[in-house]
Formats: C-alpha cells, sequence, structure tokens
C-alpha cells in the first residue's frame, strides 16, 4: 500500500534511520545491534532539534543481509521513499551500513541527488557537498570493500581446501544420502533407487526408456526437505533429474571441485566399474547432439523448457527428404500419451533466448545488481570487456545457453530463468554468498498456431530474419511456370499435366508471381509477415492487385488477409 507524502512543517527536516546487520546472530535478542544502531542515530537526530531536524516512525531495519548488494528490503523501502520525496536526511550509524561497494554507492549517491536527499555517518564526520567530504567518503568505502572481498576470499580458501579433505561443504545433498557433519550418510531406501537407476539404465541403454520404466512401475522420486525446511519432491523422475543422478560424482565417492576431483569421505553408493560404464554409455548418446552429414546440430535448451504447469518439453526433430526440423515437444505429446500439448520450433524459441542474453550482456552494470555479482572496482574495466566479448562471439548460442537455468512458456508471456552461479562463473567474478540461485526476464510473447506447430511470436517484435525455405521455393516456382507462361508456347492446363498438379493449384501459385516487390524481398530475406506460410500463401483468392494495399495488408494483417476470399 502506497503512503502519502509527509508533508514537512516549516523549515523541519525529516530524517529516516537506517540499520543493517550482516549476520543473523544476535537477532533474537530483546536489545540487538539494530536497536544499538537506530538509538545512537536517534539520539545525534535529537542533538540536531535545533536545526530543524524530525525522525521519522518509519523503521528500515535490514537484518541478516550483507552490504554488498544493494538487493534489501528495508533499502528498497526507504530508496523508494526518497524517491516519493518523502525523506530529506538519511541517518547511519557507520557508511559501511549503508553499503560496503562503490559500485553501489555511486549509484546511491546518484539516487540521493536525484531527490535532493544526503545522508549522515553518526560516527563519521565529514561533508559530502565538498570534494574533500567525497574523497575521505570513497576512502572509507574502498576499505570496507577490501575487507568484503578479502573475506570472501578467505570463505572461498576454506572451501577448496574443506573439499580437498573430502568433506561435505553443505547445501542439499543428493538423492540417497543425509547429511551427517562435514560428510555424508547413506539412506538406504532412496540409495536402493539410484541404484536401480544405474544398473537399468545400462541395460536400457536410454534416459527416455528408463524414465517411462520408472513411471510404469510407480517409482517416484522421494519426497525431501532443504536445509531451510521447504519440501521438494514426490513426483515422477523427469528426464533431467536422472541425468542429473547419472552425472553425480557423489554417488562414486568423490567430491569435484573447480575442475580438481578429490576422494570424498562419505561412503559410495555405486561402484567405480558401474559408474564408468554409466559415463561411457552417456558419452555416446550425447542429448541434443544430432550428427548429419558430418555436422553437429545441437538443442542447447534441452532439458530447459517447461511449459506453464512445469511440464518439461523435449528436444526432438523431424526429417523431410534431406532437411531436419527441431522441435521443443510436450512429453506427453512426445510420447503419444495425448493429443494436446506444444511444439514449439527449435530455432526460435533459441533465438530469442539468445537475443535476451546478449541484451542481458549489454548492460554490464544491470547484470552485475541482477545476478548479485562481486565485480572489485579494480576489474570493472575487465568485466565489461568479458560481457562484450561473450555477447559478439561468433556461434556463441551453446555458450549462452548455458547461461540459462530453465525457459518457461506461458500463454503470453516467456520467463528465462538465468543461472546466476554459471554467470559468475563464465564471467570470472564471485558471487555475493546470499544471491539468489536464479535471476529471471519476462518477455511479452505469445504461441501461435501455424498448421501443426505453434511459433513465437514476440509483441512489437519483427517476424525472425530466418528465410522460410519452403516458401523461398514457392515463390521461385511460380516466377519459373510464369516465365514459361508468358511465352505463349504452353497451356496452363498442359503445363498442369506436365508438373502433376491440378490447374486450380497451378493458378493458386502464379499468382505469387504478381507479389509486390517489397512484400517478395521480405520473404527472401525472412522478414515476411507472422504467420505467412505456404498454406496461407496457396488459399483460394485472388491477389490485391494494388501493392500498396499488399504492402498495407502484410504491415497490419496475418498473412492469410492477403487474399480476400
Amino acid at each position: 500500500m502506497s503512503r502519502e507524502p509527509v508533508t514537512p512543517r516549516k523549515g523541519a527536516v525529516r530524517c529516516a534511520i537506517y540499520t543493517r546487520k550482516s549476520s543473523e546472530e544476535g537477532l533474537e535478542q530483546d536489545f540487538n545491534s539494530l536497536d544499538a544502531q537506530a538509538e545512537a542515530c536517534a539520539a545525534y537526530i535529537l542533538s540536531q532539534a535545533s536545526e530543524g531536524w524530525t525522525l521519522l516512525p518509519e523503521r528500515y531495519d535490514d537484518g541478516g543481509i550483507s552490504g554488498g548488494t544493494l538487493a534489501r528490503p528495508a533499502l528498497q523501502r526507504l530508496l523508494a521513499d526518497v524517491a516519493a520525496g518523502r525523506v530529506d536526511i538519511i541517518v547511519v550509524y557507520k557508511v559501511d551500513r549503508l553499503t560496503r561497494s562503490l559500485l553501489d554507492f555511486s549509484r546511491l549517491v546518484e539516487a540521493f541527488d536525484a531527490s535532493g536527499t544526503s545522508f549522515v555517518s553518526v560516527t563519521q564526520s565529514f561533508n559530502t557537498t565538498t570534494s574533500m567530504g567525497r574523497l575521505t567518503l570513497n576512502m572509507l568505502l574502498s576499505f570496507a570493500q577490501f575487507e568484503r572481498e578479502v573475506t570472501a576470499e578467505r570463505i572461498r580458501d576454506k572451501i577448496a581446501a574443506s573439499k580437498a579433505k573430502g568433506m561435505w561443504m553443505g547445501g542439499t545433498p543428493p538423492l540417497g544420502y543425509a547429511p551427517d557433519g562435514r560428510s555424508l550418510v547413506i539412506v538406504p531406501d532412496h540409495a536402493a533407487i539410484i541404484q536401480r537407476v544405474y544398473t537399468r539404465y545400462l541395460a536400457l541403454g536410454s534416459v527416455r526408456l528408463l524414465a517411462d520404466e520408472l513411471t510404469r512401475d510407480h517409482v517416484r522420486a522421494p519426497v525431501r526437505t532443504t536445509t531451510k525446511g521447504t519440501a521438494f519432491g514426490g513426483g515422477a523422475f523427469s528426464r533431467g533429474q536422472l541425468y542429473s543422478i547419472l552425472r553425480c560424482p557423489t554417488y562414486v565417492g568423490e567430491v569435484h571441485h573447480q575442475g580438481r576431483i578429490h576422494q570424498g569421505l562419505h561412503t559410495a553408493i555405486i561402484d567405480r566399474a558401474t559408474w564408468d560404464a554409466v559415463q561411457a554409455r552417456l558419452a555416446d548418446n550425447r542429448q541434443g547432439d544430432h550428427r548429419r552429414g558430418g555436422r553437429a546440430v545441437v538443442s542447447p535448451l534441452a532439458g530447459k523448457i517447461v511449459d506453464i504447469d512445469g511440464e518439461p518439453l523435449i528436444a526432438s526433430h523431424a526429417t523431410k527428404g534431406a532437411a531436419r526440423y527441431r522441435y521443443y515437444v510436450s512429453r506427453a505429446l512426445h510420447h503419444g500419451t495425448s493429443t494436446s500439448g506444444l511444439r514449439v520450433p527449435a530455432r526460435e524459441i533459441e533465438r530469442l533466448v539468445t537475443e535476451q542474453a546478449v541484451l542481458l550482456l549489454g548492460d554490464p552494470l544491470a547484470l552485475a545488481a541482477s545476478a548479485w555479482l562481486d565485480v572489485p572496482a579494480s576489474d570493472m574495466a575487465g568485466f565489461h570487456a568479458r560481457c562484450r566479448q561473450l555477447a559478439e562471439s561468433p556461434g556463441n548460442a551453446r555458450q549462452l545457453a548455458d547461461l540459462v537455468s530453465q525457459v518457461r512458456l506461458g500463454d503470453s508471456q516467456v520467463e528465462i530463468h538465468w543461472a546466476t552461479g554459471t554467470i559468475a562463473e563464465t564471467l570470472a567474478v564471485t558471487q555475493h554468498p546470499h544471491a539468489p540461485a536464479t535471476a529471471v526476464t519476462r518477455i511479452d510473447a505469445r504461441l501461435t498456431r501455424s498448421g501443426k506447430v505453434l511459433r513465437l511470436v514476440q509483441a512489437g517484435a519483427p517476424s525472425p530474419e530466418q528465410p522460410n525455405a519452403a516458401l523461398v521455393r514457392l515463390l521461385a516456382q511460380a516466377h519459373r511456370w510464369w516465365a514459361e507462361l508468358r511465352c505463349g508456347e504452353i497451356s496452363l492446363a498442359t503445363l498442369a499435366a506436365r508438373e502433376q498438379v491440378t490447374a486450380s493449384y497451378l493458378t493458386r501459385v502464379l499468382r505469387l508471381a504478381f507479389l509486390s516487390p517489397a512484400l517478395t524481398q521480405a520473404i527472401l530475406a525472412g522478414r515476411q509477415p507472422a504467420g505467412m506460410d505456404v498454406r496461407s500463401l496457396t488459399l483460394t483468392g485472388t491477389v490485391e492487385a494494388s501493392w500498396l494495399e499488399q504492402a498495407g495488408s502484410a504491415a497490419t494483417a496475418p498473412a492469410a488477409a492477403l487474399w480476400p476470399a
């Protein structure tokens, strides 16, 4: 619920207190660190009562959140109130309570300056309206950021050293194990499922057949609980889950970290011979990597696309002659257990994801904020360069798809969930310890049916610039037939008999020889109107005589509207 701006008394200066504590330790106490900061700030405001300073009743407390990010609930409320003109001065106990990042500080200063708001540190005296005061503040923030980066390095070194000794460093353990201090203990019932998955995969040789068998035998993923108490599982095993299980080195007693393999302290569930055989079979049966004519045709989003209900779409393909058409198809539709579902052309959704990834990398500062990346000021130029290189490198569709955690197709919107950890690793930067696992981009786009296939149409965007080979062939055929007929040496009926088509069909195709040059060029360049295909261009009817009308129809209506009934 929005609040109305607080109208200050004449001469009054409205002050808001902001407090923060990095850890949750001690917050349960009746008088904690946040209360101590607020009390000191309130006393300072009271000492400035002669200057008209008044304390606003709203509290802005962030407990258990690091100062390395701006994604803090109370801080965001405070910034909203600043933008709305409700706050004149922000009072903090120390500057590092507000932020520990120089990059974030510059953003805050811009937001404060835009609203005419200043801030005061109770324990650090300097004036930010002067160049010397800003220099002093920048120096303090530099040391705060240095302290945070050194702490992060110590944590990373400790994790690496612990994993080198085979320790389990927290998180939700793989199915079959339960946490046991710095190690894992086997859960017998769950381990039996893992052993069955490995054994049956070697026997069947296909993850799809394995998933079908487990579903048929009512073998479901056990219900488990995360370290935060959230329950998950209980459903049928998806192909993605089975691939993760079959590739998880924990089951063979290993701990992998940054490309290095260490022997774990936990007991293995799978023996080495079975593990090696499974890895060899997976290497031979790479999903989404079909070879045709010596060239690999990949489906980079395989295992990552789901529908609005969370049901996965499977990478599939169809062939017609020498042509191969790739799709992402609903599981039930693919297996023939249902006649409804989605069948989305792979190239269209992959192009959309690639375009959004390039846009994301095109704004490195926004990317760093949304993915909670810790980019040192000294590496900012290098970070920008790496973002640009990744966005502009040729043939980068697969690498950009690796940044995606999930793509969710809705009725009128596509959600792209970016894997923030993968983004940090790819761009060679560290990530905030409390960073979310994903960041979401939402695009207004709808699925429209064209024949048996659903096509993706992005709101306000032109059709993809990818020539439709069937349309181009039809256009060429129309011009070839017209070239023969215009010579007067063959009749329409004779030409139809020779080409083994009906005279009616030949006439409908001939109309395409009279399309406007603009529409013809659009088809050849792949910029034809959404929905224009071979079927829509060979419907009964006549071509608009005016090229201007053709162009107008193409700009405002679906392809079928070009041909009045």
